[in-house]
C-alpha cells in the first residue's frame, strides 16, 4: 500500500491559540510556576514589608533620634529607621509573628508604618523637623504607573477576548474544524513509494483493469495522445458490488502512474454548516491542480451524487446538492492538460445524477463485477503470497467451491484459514484449515448449546425437508452438506452450491428455489401436523424472492412485463410510484406463488416420506451429512448436468443468520 507522506498542501493553517503539549496539565503547571515565582520574587527581591507600630512608639522613636525619613499619604505614615530596631525596642511584647509553619521570631526592622489619629493636635511637622527627619509626602490622587493602568484597563478585556476565541475554537473543533480550516479538504494524500500498490496486486478483474491501463499510460506519456488530438477521460466511474476491488483499482492506477493520489470519502464533504461541502471540493481540486498530474479518488460517490430533484430534496439550499453542483463545476472546468483525473466508486450507479454521467465529466464507466472461477483462483494466489501452504492445498479447487465470492470475501477466507491453522499449531495452512474456514465464513461459527431430544429431532426433520426438496427439484443446485449442529444464529443449516458460475435465472429455477426454502416448514407440518417459529427466515427469503419475481422480473402473467419496484421511481417516502390497485395485484400474485410452492413442497414430501425419514435418522445419528452420503441415504442420484446458480445458498432454518434472497443480477 502506498506510504502516506505529509505534503505542504496538507498543513493546517496556524491556530490563534495552539493547544500546548500536555493539555490541561500544562496549564496547571504554568499557574503553579507563576505563583511560585511571585512568592520567591517577593521574598528575595520585593520591597521589605513594613512593621506596623503604634503612633505613640513612632513619636518616641522620632524624639529619640532613630527615624531617618518619613513619607505620608494622608494619615498613613511610612518611614525608615537609621538602624534596625528589635521588636522589644518597638514595644512588640511577643517578639513573634504568625506564619504557615506556626510562629516565628520577629526580625529586626528598619522599615515601619503607622497611622496618625485624626484627632491628634500635636505639631508633628515641627517635631520631625527638630529631630532632623527628612519629610516627604505622596499625592493620594496621583495616577498609578503606566504598566498598572494597562494591566487593569486592558487585562480583563484581553482575558474576555481570549476566552471567547478559546471557546470559539473548541466549538469549531466539534463542527469539524470551524475557525481552523472548516472549508479545507480532508482528503488524504498518498505519495508513491517502494511499497505502492500496482496492478500486480489486482487479480480476477482483468476487464476493469484493462480499462484503466490507458489512463496510466496517459499520465506517463501524455504527448502520445495529445499529439493526435486525443484527451484522457476527465472522470472514471467504478461501479460494482462491495468488496469487488474498486478502491484497490484506484490505488493501483496511482501506483502505476507514480503520481500523487488524493483519497476522500464523499460523506466527508458534508457538514452541518452550509457551504462547507462546496468549499472542500474547491480546496481538493486546487490541491490536486498544484501537484498535477494527480488523481482524485472519491469513494461512495452516491452519498452526494444522488439524482437531484427527488421528493426529499431541498433544492438549491440542500447542502448535498450544493456540494454536487460544485463537483460538476470543477470537473467541467478541466482542460485535460491539467493532468488531473477523477476516479470515483459507487455501489449504486443507477441512482446517480445524470449530469455526473454525461461525457465531459465521468466519461468512462467501468463495471467491476464479481470474479469468475479463474479470477477467484488468481485472487487466492495474490492473498496467499505470504502464506505457507500445505501440499494438499489446491487453490483451483477452493475457487470452484466459492462461487459468488468477491475479493474481500476471499481475503477473509485466507485470513480465517491462517488463523485456523495457527490455533491447531500447524506450520502450514492445510486444505482442512481452508475447508473449516469456508464453513465458518458461509455457515457461521459452531455454537455449543444443549438442545433437548425433541428439539433436535424437529431440527433434523426441518433440515431433511430442505435437503430432500433440493434434491428433487429439476435443475436445483446440488446439496453439499446437511447439519443439525448450531452455527451462528441458526440451529441447523443445509448448504447448496452450484458447480459453476451462472449469471441469469430461469423462472422454473426460482420456483424450485422457493419450494426448497419452504421445505423445512412443510416437513414439520407433514410430521407434526403443526409448524414452529423455525421457518421465520425461510419465509422472509421466499417472500422477497417472490416479490422480485413479480415486481422486478415480470414473472407474473397478471402483472406482465412491468417493473414495479424501481429505486429510481419512488415517492418522497420511498414507496413505488404505482397505484393502490396495482400494489394489491402484486400482493395477490406474491401470495399465489408462495401458496403454490408450499403445496408443491407438501405433496413431494408426503410422496417421499420414506426418504425424509431416512435422512432424518441419519442426521440424528451423525449430526452432519456430506454430499455423497446425503444422496446415497436419500436414494437419489446426483444430477450430472445441474442448472448452475451464481453463488452458494445457505438455507438458514431456525434463525435469520444468513440472508439468502437479494436483488440478483439479470442479464
Amino acid at each position: 500500500m502506498p506510504e502516506r507522506e505529509k505534503a505542504p498542501d496538507d498543513d493546517q493553517p496556524p491556530k490563534l491559540f495552539p493547544t500546548p503539549p500536555g493539555g490541561r496539565w500544562f496549564w496547571i503547571a504554568l499557574v503553579a510556576l507563576l505563583i511560585f515565582n511571585i512568592t520567591i520574587s517577593n521574598a528575595f527581591f520585593g520591597p521589605e514589608e513594613p512593621t506596623r507600630i503604634s503612633y505613640t512608639v513612632f513619636i518616641d522613636q522620632v524624639e529619640a533620634g532613630h527615624v531617618e525619613s518619613v513619607t505620608s499619604t494622608e494619615q498613613t505614615i511610612q518611614g525608615q529607621f537609621i538602624e534596625p530596631l528589635s521588636a522589644e525596642d518597638l514595644g512588640l511584647d511577643t517578639g513573634t509573628e504568625p506564619s504557615f509553619l506556626g510562629t516565628t521570631q520577629v526580625p529586626d526592622t528598619t522599615f515601619f508604618e503607622t497611622e496618625r489619629p485624626s484627632f491628634a493636635d500635636d505639631d508633628l511637622l515641627t517635631i520631625l523637623t527638630q529631630n532632623g527627619v527628612d519629610v516627604n509626602a505622596e499625592d493620594p490622587n496621583a495616577p498609578p504607573p503606566l504598566w498598572v493602568q494597562l494591566l487593569t484597563g486592558f487585562g480583563p478585556t484581553l482575558l474576555i477576548i481570549w476566552i471567547f476565541f478559546y471557546l470559539f475554537r473548541r466549538a469549531g473543533s466539534a463542527l469539524g474544524g470551524f475557525g481552523g480550516g472548516l472549508g479545507r479538504s480532508k482528503a488524504k494524500r498518498y505519495e508513491a513509494s517502494g511499497e505502492r500498490t500496482t496492478f500486480a496486486d489486482v487479480a480476477g478483474i482483468e476487464d476493469a483493469e484493462e480499462e484503466l491501463v490507458e489512463i496510466v499510460d496517459f499520465l506517463k506519456n501524455p504527448k502520445r495522445y495529445t499529439s493526435l488530438g486525443g484527451r484522457i477521460p476527465k472522470g472514471v466511474l467504478l461501479s460494482g458490488a462491495p468488496g469487488t476491488g474498486k478502491t484497490l483499482l484506484a490505488r493501483a492506477v496511482a501506483g502505476e502512474a507514480d503520481v500523487p493520489f488524493f483519497s476522500m470519502s464523499a460523506s466527508e464533504f458534508i457538514e452541518m454548516v452550509v457551504g462547507v461541502g462546496a468549499s472542500r471540493v474547491r480546496d481538493l481540486f486546487t490541491q490536486a491542480k498544484e501537484v498535477a498530474p494527480a488523481i482524485i479518488f472519491i469513494d461512495e460517490l452516491d452519498a452526494i451524487g444522488r439524482a437531484r430533484g427527488g421528493g426529499m430534496a431541498l433544492g438549491g439550499h440542500d447542502e448535498r446538492e450544493q456540494t454536487l453542483n460544485q463537483i460538476l463545476t470543477e470537473m467541467d472546468g478541466f482542460t485535460g492538460s491539467e493532468g488531473v483525473i477523477v476516479i470515483a466508486a459507487t455501489n449504486r450507479p443507477e441512482i446517480l445524477d445524470s449530469a455526473l454521467l454525461r461525457p465531459g465529466r465521468f466519461d468512462r464507466q467501468v463495471p467491476v463485477s464479481p470474479p469468475d472461477q479463474r479470477g477467484r483462483q488468481m485472487i487466492l494466489e495474490v492473498h496467499t503470497r505470504n502464506v505457507p501452504l500445505g501440499d494438499d492445498v489446491d487453490l483451483g479447487a477452493i475457487a470452484s467451491t466459492t462461487p459468488g465470492m468477491v475479493g474481500a470475501d476471499l481475503a477473509n477466507l485466507v485470513n480465517e484459514g491462517a488463523l485456523m491453522a495457527a490455533r491447531r499449531n500447524h506450520t502450514k495452512v492445510m486444505l482442512g484449515d481452508f475447508t473449516d474456514a469456508l464453513e465458518k465464513v458461509v455457515l457461521g461459527t459452531e455454537r455449543r448449546i444443549m438442545m433437548s431430544e425433541e428439539e433436535k429431532e424437529r431440527t433434523a426433520y426441518h433440515e431433511s425437508g430442505h435437503a430432500l426438496l433440493g434434491m428433487l427439484q429439476p435443475g436445483a443446485d446440488p446439496v453439499r452438506k446437511i447439519s443439525i449442529i448450531p452455527r451462528g444464529r441458526a440451529l441447523g443449516v443445509t448448504l447448496q452450491s452450484p458447480d459453476a458460475d451462472k449469471y441469469s435465472y430461469g423462472e422454473d429455477y426460482l420456483i424450485g428455489k422457493i419450494v426448497g426454502m419452504l421445505g423445512g416448514r412443510a416437513a414439520e407440518e407433514v410430521i407434526y401436523k403443526a409448524v414452529s417459529t423455525g421457518a421465520e427466515n425461510d419465509m422472509v427469503q421466499a417472500t422477497n424472492l417472490a416479490r422480485n419475481m413479480v415486481g422486478r422480473w415480470g414473472m407474473s402473467q397478471k402483472i406482465g412485463p412491468v417493473t414495479i419496484f424501481d429505486d429510481r421511481a419512488t415517492d418522497a417516502f420511498g414507496r413505488p410510484t404505482v397505484s393502490e390497485s396495482m400494489m394489491e395485484l402484486v400482493d395477490s400474485e406474491i401470495r399465489r406463488i408462495i401458496d403454490e410452492a408450499y403445496q408443491k413442497a407438501l405433496g413431494q414430501l408426503q410422496s417421499n416420506r420414506d426418504k425424509l425419514e431416512a435422512l432424518t435418522q441419519a442426521l440424528l445419528e451423525k449430526e452432519t451429512l456430506e454430499e455423497s452420503d446425503a444422496y446415497e441415504i436419500a436414494g437419489i442420484p446426483r444430477p450430472a448436468n445441474p442448472n448452475e446458480a451464481p453463488k452458494a445458498e445457505v438455507l438458514d432454518d431456525f434463525d435469520d443468520a444468513i440472508e439468502h434472497s437479494k436483488d440478483s443480477p439479470v442479464g
